[in-house]
């Protein structure tokens, strides 16, 4: 695949295992914070495990929060990346990009945290998913969650249902890691480099 993708440096990690998998993917990628090249990629990663609040302001502090919200390539957010896209975040309080309008909440006392393992997919809506049936298995590492709601293109359930994955317009995010996800998250990487910068989800066509 000859295109080269920007994974977006933010203070958090994760880095090093998409990096991995892009090559082993055959893809050109860059790790940056220099908006001209958030800007010219043709794809951007916004990969993440950390926390919310410390990663949002290395963000605004180089100006990348708005960089991000501009782009018009596709862009994925994996994890924390996922959670930095919605609207607010219960870990620490945090504002963050409002990409889509949904809170993050921490799962709900009782339940052991961080969910941490395979689980299931269920209710896949997106081009992103194509060649994945509902039941595949992805791996999980996460103590907060964004519920179900109108962006939704993906579910999970972890003694309640929530978002494993959203879409708006050319911004898409996985609560799960694909890289870390064998041939099905594979298969979910490969889906998204070949996307185009109009690529809608079923719900926008309905």
């Amino acid at each position: 695949m000859n295109q080269q993708v920007a994974i977006v440096k933010y203070n958090a990690g994760n880095i090093w295992s998409m990096s991995c998998a892009l090559k082993r993917l055959g893809v050109d990628y860059i790790v940056t914070d220099d908006p001209k090249e958030l800007s010219s990629a043709q794809k951007v990663i916004f990969p993440g495990v950390g926390e919310a609040s410390t990663a949002m302001r290395y963000l605004r502090e180089r100006g990348l929060d708005e960089v991000l919200r501009d782009l018009k390539q596709p862009f994925l957010g994996v994890c924390l990346g996922l959670q930095l896209m919605c609207s607010h975040s219960e870990e620490h309080d945090t504002t963050c990009l409002g990409i889509f309008d949904e809170p993050v909440r921490r799962f709900p006392v009782g339940l052991k945290v961080p969910h941490m393992g395979w689980n299931t997919l269920f209710d896949l809506k997106s081009d992103l998913f194509t060649g994945i049936t509902s039941e595949s298995y992805v791996y999980f590492v996460h103590s907060y969650y964004a519920a179900a709601g109108p962006d939704s293109i993906a579910l999970c359930d972890y003694m309640l249902p929530f978002s494993a994955a959203l879409q708006k317009d050319n911004f898409f995010g996985v609560q799960f890691h694909p890289e870390k996800s064998g041939a099905i998250g594979e298969q979910i990487l490969k889906n998204f480099l070949a996307l185009e910068s109009d690529t809608k989800s079923e719900a926008d066509h309905v």
